[in-house]
């Protein structure tokens, strides 16, 4: 016992030590989406700006697939010292534990979590080819292209907009197939490119598009309309209904020293509180902003798991 308590005592003296030398070497982020999306972009900038405040290379590593629960493993799995920190959607944070029959990772005791970075205004587009304006012509689209059997398709990350589709689609009585990707920049070119021509996707992943007029916004799923596109209807204005946002945040595995847990959400909070970096990457992206930090960040992580749980278990949706 008595060298158990010299033990202890000898690691919580070394901890600030630690965390003052932090980081002494490069660090990676894991991100569980295939690069060009909207994360993707937001993890590079703090990558970025994290390497001129550390003094170290901070890189990026995609690691897309399985729903995004590789990427997730890859982080559990990670030594547990502060080199590999990781940012992951909602989707694994929360929603996969309800939606797959196992996955190779426990959401709720494998990561640390460290800052909410983003809530992601997510958004309904379309290719401009189809020619329609407003998510009540596009339901009229799908209905003809229903009678003709010529069906439509579209793309989504977000399990809770998946399910918005799937009930839109039964009370409409269209036909509409999810096709799955494996990142943002994927769907945006399927769009432009009319493979999938229908997208339920952040607007982050396309301003300069739908600012040409290559892709057309017909509503997003936020509470207020976008400044950017404030002609664009909420989904809630434009079909009564809407789904809970996604959110992107920034985890290390479990066990990685308090200290150094803390540095890294305050060095974060910093380089996400710099007007030049507000400003290009959020503002001038459509995203909106997070302030869930460390314990306050784990407990909105406990209260969206209930959440996604109830929105699982009402959907209907198996286990796959």
């Amino acid at each position: 016992m008595f060298r158990l308590l010299i033990a202890s005592l000898c690691v919580a003296l070394a901890a600030p030590a630690l965390a003052q030398d932090y980081p002494s070497r490069p660090v990676k982020i894991v991100f569980p989406l295939a690069p060009g999306g909207g994360g993707d972009v937001f993890s590079r900038a703090l990558a970025d700006e994290l390497s001129k405040l550390w003094h170290q290379p901070v890189l990026v590593e995609n690691r897309p697939g399985g729903g995004q629960n590789i990427g997730a493993r890859a982080c559990a799995e990670a030594a547990p010292d502060g080199y590999t920190i990781c940012v992951m959607s909602s989707e694994p944070a929360v929603y996969n534990e309800f939606l797959y029959k196992t996955i190779p990772y426990n959401p709720e005791k494998d990561f640390q979590p460290v800052a909410n970075l983003f809530f992601n205004t997510l958004s309904v587009v379309v290719n401009s080819d189809l020619k329609v304006k407003s998510l009540a012509e596009l339901i009229a689209l799908a209905k003809s292209r229903h009678e003709t059997r010529q069906g439509l398709s579209y793309a989504t990350f977000s399990f809770p907009l998946t399910v918005f589709m799937e009930k839109l689609k039964k009370k409409e009585g269209i036909d509409v197939v999810k096709v799955p990707y494996r990142g943002g920049g994927d769907v945006v070119n399927a769009v432009l490119g009319g493979t999938t021509p229908i997208a339920l996707l952040a607007l982050s992943n396309m301003v300069p598009q739908i600012q040409s007029g290559r892709i057309t916004l017909l509503a997003v799923n936020s509470n207020a309309r976008s400044p950017l596109f404030p002609d664009a209807p909420t989904l809630k204005e434009a079909y009564g209904d809407d789904a809970p946002p996604t959110w992107f945040g920034l985890f290390t595995p479990a066990g990685v020293p308090r200290p150094i847990v803390e540095k890294i959400a305050r060095d974060a909070d910093r380089i996400m509180a710099e007007p030049a970096f507000r400003k290009r990457i959020y503002t001038d992206r459509a995203v909106e902003p997070a302030l869930e930090r460390l314990d306050d960040f784990a407990r909105f992580i406990a209260a969206e798991r209930k959440i996604a749980r109830q929105i699982v278990q009402d959907s209907g949706e198996q286990p796959k």
